[in-house]
């Protein structure tokens, strides 16, 4: 793919998902481009971090730069927008969202366009190994909602390779609000294990080294099936994650513990928050038994003290008038006890 044609690409993956907007419930599927008068440039995009790729802002900088001249090329009918068969459409091969919890916004989105149809086309390309079928580079929702519906998809087909996709998922997921961190953490494991660089996994999502290496943290410790069965955890930030991949790591047992909570939950409907809290308590060691303390007595029966012993400690605490008193003596006595402990060892 020749450097003119990839940065065409990138643009008219902008221009859909800028001006028309990402897969959000009824009110993000406006008309197309083509159909409305010119839209005003964006505002500029905030600053971010000095850590963040570059690869991402040159992206970014591509889709502003060509605004202009897209909208023009789209008005003039260069990039045609055709039906397409949804039986011959498959998604991404680097899914970037885990199931609802709640499929009410969907059925909104889906009945919004059964009774308005489609106005924004989706965007799609050949699928690289599959003669006759497609693979979805933007516009999930919509493929899924008009699938659900029996409907062909209006769709504009875009020559794209595997890095383009990726980047173009990033730009779009840049400007959703919804996706939940795990959400973007098991992107970048889908990225990672598809022998995908790095470098073009932080571009993607717009992540430094740091988070890069706390996402691999917790996608190499925590499998995928638990995260999947788990699902997208929207009140579950990083921290929680983060301290969930170390319980694993500190106890790699506790894994199987884990699985048979999240398969058995008793019937009793629960979101993935709640899975979370279920999976992260399944995981941690439990607490070991109370001991009761042991009195401690002088040969006339006289209260001394009481002590509780563990593996690593002995705690004595004083009781009675002759407590205190006691408590020193056992002070005095322990480089006596040390010594005496080292001959018999010796």
């Amino acid at each position: 793919m020749t450097k003119p044609q990839r940065k065409s690409l990138v643009a008219s993956f902008g221009l859909i998902s800028a001006e028309l907007g990402a897969d959000q419930p009824p009110a993000a599927d406006h008309p197309p481009a083509a159909e409305q008068p010119a839209a005003p440039a964006p505002a500029p995009a905030a600053r971010v971090g000095a850590g963040v790729i570059g690869a991402a802002h040159r992206a970014i900088d591509d889709i502003r730069s060509e605004r202009d001249r897209l909208k023009a090329l789209v008005e003039s009918g260069g990039l045609s927008v055709r039906e397409i068969d949804t039986s011959l459409i498959d998604p991404s091969p680097y899914p970037d969202r885990l199931p609802d919890d709640d499929a009410t916004s969907f059925e909104a989105f889906k009945r919004s366009i059964e009774t308005d149809g489609q106005k924004v086309p989706i965007q799609v390309r050949k699928h690289p190994v599959s003669p006759g079928r497609y693979q979805v580079v933007y516009g999930h929702r919509r493929w899924q909602a008009l699938a659900a519906l029996g409907r062909p998809a209006l769709a504009v087909e875009v020559e794209i390779s595997d890095t383009d996709l990726i980047l173009a998922q990033g730009i779009e997921n840049a400007s959703r609000q919804d996706l939940t961190w795990i959400e973007r953490a098991l992107f970048a494991a889908r990225l990672d294990e598809a022998g995908i660089k790095p470098r073009d996994i932080k571009a993607a999502l717009s992540i430094d080294d740091a988070e890069m290496a706390r996402m691999r943290s917790v996608y190499r410790s925590i499998p995928i099936d638990v995260i999947e069965a788990i699902g997208r955890a929207p009140k579950i930030g990083r921290p929680r994650w983060v301290e969930f991949a170390k319980t694993l790591a500190d106890d790699a047992t506790s894994l199987a513990a884990i699985k048979a909570v999240l398969a058995d939950n008793d019937g009793r409907p629960e979101g993935s928050d709640q899975r979370f809290i279920r999976a992260l308590q399944a995981g941690k060691p439990a607490a070991s038994p109370r001991r009761e303390p042991t009195s401690i007595a002088g040969g006339n029966g006289a209260p001394l003290g009481a002590y509780v012993a563990s593996a690593k400690e002995v705690r004595i605490t004083a009781d009675g008038a002759l407590g205190p008193e006691f408590l020193k003596f056992i002070e005095a006595e322990l480089p006596a006890l040390a010594e005496r402990f080292a001959r018999q060892r010796g």
